[in-house]
């Protein structure tokens, strides 16, 4: 089995919170912010990735299952599978706890051996579905696996608040923020440059 620097999951909000038009906005961000040539050198030969849609109860959806990004070819196909993400969940509540259970059966299933597990949570609203996602964090941060958070501002100003309390943890985890959806693609990339960089020891 190979080794790789990094296993990420991205896993995205698709709950009624995000209007159809956000929903678009943040999958064409992610990929552009996955296409920035410092991004994608980081990436490129020393990661897999896999990408998880997720909203309420029971709706999480693996959009793309563990890609390993040996290539600038392999890096583009997954950006295109991310900028063409349908929206296959129900658009229903935010159950964060079960997105970071459904990732942790994600981790389980990676086709190498990474020196670093992260879960990426890009969203706009707390946890108000499902089981909390406190105790999910707690065992997954005891497992090594870094948990990060994306935090779109727009709806729940103080979403910064809870993604700090409930949701990210592990090492050097962290959250960065955007007020808008606009400014959502700079903000997924300075995250992915600072996740590809590593934790600062």
């Amino acid at each position: 089995m190979d080794h790789v620097d990094l296993a990420m999951v991205l896993a995205v909000d698709g709950s009624a919170s995000v209007t159809y038009d956000e929903f678009g906005l943040i999958a064409g961000g992610m990929a552009t912010a996955l296409r920035d040539p410092t991004v994608a050198a980081g990436l490129t030969g020393n990661a897999v990735l896999a990408l998880l849609l997720w909203s309420g109860t029971g709706e999480q959806d693996i959009i793309t299952g563990w890609t390993p990004i040996a290539t600038a070819t392999d890096l583009a196909a997954f950006a295109d599978d991310v900028d063409n993400m349908p929206r296959t969940v129900r658009a229903g509540n935010t159950a964060i706890g079960e997105a970071l259970l459904a990732a942790l059966t994600l981790l389980a299933q990676v086709p190498a051996i990474p020196k670093r597990n992260i879960v990426n949570v890009i969203g706009d609203g707390r946890s108000n579905d499902g089981i909390a996602p406190g105790p999910v964090r707690d065992r997954m941060a005891a497992a090594d696996i870094t948990i990060n958070g994306l935090c779109i501002l727009h709806e729940e100003p103080d979403l910064l608040t809870s993604y700090t309390r409930d949701v990210i943890g592990g090492p050097g985890a962290f959250a960065v923020t955007c007020r808008e959806y606009k400014d959502f693609t700079e903000a997924m990339r300075q995250k992915l440059t600072r996740e590809i960089k590593g934790p600062i020891v």
